[in-house]
């Protein structure tokens, strides 16, 4: 519908009367009042009018993203959100790494796509030493590298530009608090796929230090269950078998998490006083938690730490790396009986658990 002269006439005024407040710096940092009233005035237009394609023709950018357990459940939502970046900025990937944690395939899988001339690299920084040379390399041919999921010591070398993931040790910390809450004293079994890898032993510490801390009448014992989910059911039945007098069972890993729950369902081991917990979201995880097995659950947001990242690498390439790349915590929130309800009734790709594309409808108050 076309803007009346006189409604146009107003808009321009209170643009000019806007801009007449801009502060002096801005002014003095060669903003413009007329450039301000301009720019306050297009804002009062419909999103009709605003330009469909904000960004210039660019060539399609291929994003090489090295994984640690490519195929792992967790990283599905992952490779969603990367997959629907791309859509939406018209680039391309590749999803590349190793099946088994194995840090060597990795460091492989990111010369490869050095050698290949990719535009930008992800890579989780699951070993405090191995990828700082590939990193060095890639930096010194021009190509960006971007950590997520795991990033590399404080006290690092590594020059990665930004990481892209939850803050782990906080997490475990705060997991940590959690586990001294539920059972107060007694023996707790804290478990782990891959002990040393900085995408979960920061979480260990973390809960560690909080028991530490506050747990003065808990003994905690850390168990190492394996890369893969089978392999972690197995290792952690055996462990319970073998010390039936266990208080808690928590895990630092989504596959670990889920056997923790898959062994409390086998044996009824809520009924009997044990409690539970861990990370991630995995569907069978949630749907122990909604049958009582296991207390919690800590979401992550995986599909964040790959629609992020590609939105980083973007903004890198499209401005010349003018656009500084900032480390974004992709958060941490609990999952209980509470409020597992709207993860299971609810299938989307964002979780990981239906590849359908979709606008997913809520209403009522928003909880903090």
């Amino acid at each position: 519908m076309p803007v009346k002269i006189e409604d146009q006439k107003i808009q321009e005024q209170a643009a000019e009367r806007a801009a007449s407040h801009l502060p002096r710096r801005a002014v003095m940092n060669g903003v413009s009042l007329a450039g301000a009233a301009a720019l306050i005035a297009a804002g009062t237009r419909t999103a009709a009018a605003a330009d469909a394609t904000p960004f210039p023709s660019h060539k399609r950018w291929k994003f090489v993203f090295v994984n640690h357990v490519t195929t792992n459940p967790f990283f599905v939502p992952t490779q969603y959100g990367i997959h629907d970046a791309c859509a939406l900025l018209g680039c391309d990937y590749q999803w590349t790494g190793s099946q088994t944690s194995n840090v060597s395939h990795m460091v492989n899988a990111m010369n490869v796509a050095i050698a290949g001339k990719a535009d930008a690299i992800a890579v989780p920084i699951v070993d405090p030493t191995a990828f700082n040379a590939p990193t060095a390399k890639a930096m010194e041919a021009g190509i960006p590298v971007f950590a997520y999921n795991a990033d590399a010591p404080a006290n690092s070398p590594n020059k990665r530009l930004a990481y892209i993931g939850q803050d782990l040790f906080k997490s475990g910390y705060q997991m940590g608090e959690k586990i001294v809450k539920l059972v107060g004293s007694g023996e707790v079994a804290l478990f782990i796929a891959t002990p040393g890898q900085l995408n979960i032993q920061p979480r260990i510490d973390g809960a560690a230090a909080a028991i530490k801390k506050l747990g003065k009448g808990i003994t905690y014992h850390e168990i190492t269950t394996g890369p893969t989910v089978n392999e972690e059911l197995t290792k952690i039945k055996a462990y319970y078998l073998g010390h039936q007098k266990v208080k808690g069972m928590f895990a630092v890993d989504a596959g670990s998490t889920q056997g923790v729950g898959e062994v409390m369902q086998q044996f009824n081991l809520a009924k009997k006083g044990i409690h539970a917990g861990g990370f991630d979201l995995l569907p069978k995880t949630l749907d122990l938690i909604n049958e009582g097995h296991l207390d919690f659950t800590i979401d992550q947001q995986p599909y964040l730490q790959g629609f992020y990242t590609v939105m980083e690498m973007f903004m890198f390439m499209v401005s010349g790396g003018l656009v500084g790349p900032a480390d974004i915590n992709t958060g941490l929130k609990f999952i209980d009986k509470s409020s597992v309800k709207p993860y299971l009734d609810t299938k989307t790709r964002y979780e990981g658990n239906s590849p359908k594309p979709q606008v997913v409808a809520r209403t009522g108050p928003i909880a903090g």
